[in-house]
């Protein structure tokens, strides 16, 4: 297995500056080289470190000011939405109201019309009646007309005989030539 100092740099020291070097076998660390270390990566990285956390802690101080800011905000909207509420009942209890009154006064509206719809209809009725009533007087007298004109035809037929109707005959047939001279 290689060691991460020849995955990083493939020689086994670092020179800094000339005689002075840097052991990278982690077996033969010593003391002063780890001391070394330490004092560079508190020196160089002090700084890194102390801009990581005033960025952390702007980001969170940014983050607390916008989560009272969507709290302000949340609490206005539900201000606002407790008095819409208000309103959209109040508004719901007048419809309720409107379509009460206004139910009670189609139903006024429904009777009245019904009841003139009543009188109407017994109108009617009455005139059905009286039309049907003339209908069969009319009814009577046409079956009356009809038997009293069978009878007299039936009398008239046993009365006349085949001397008459051949006078009547020739009689009618004149009549029709003094018609057809007087037209031409």
């Amino acid at each position: 297995m290689r060691s991460i100092s020849e995955i990083i740099a493939p020689s086994r020291q670092w020179t800094l500056a000339g005689n002075i070097g840097l052991n990278t076998n982690i077996l033969e660390i010593n003391l002063i080289n780890l001391i070394l270390v330490l004092g560079i990566l508190f020196y160089y990285g002090k700084g890194v470190l102390i801009n990581l956390l005033e960025n952390r802690e702007r980001t969170i101080s940014k983050t607390i000011c916008d989560a009272e800011d969507r709290h302000k905000e949340a609490t206005e909207k539900l201000r606002r939405a407790r008095i819409r509420l208000q309103q959209a009942e109040t508004k719901a209890d007048e419809i309720r109201i409107t379509g009460l009154t206004q139910m009670d006064r189609e139903r006024r509206e429904l009777v009245d019309a019904a009841d003139n719809d009543l009188i109407g209809l017994e109108d009617s009725k009455n005139y059905a009646i009286r039309f049907e009533k003339q209908r069969a007087i009319e009814q009577v007298r046409q079956q009356v007309s009809r038997l009293a004109s069978e009878r007299a035809f039936e009398n008239l037929n046993n009365r006349l005989t085949n001397e008459l109707q051949h006078r009547m005959v020739n009689y009618q047939i004149g009549l029709l030539r003094a018609m057809t001279f007087e037209s031409s």
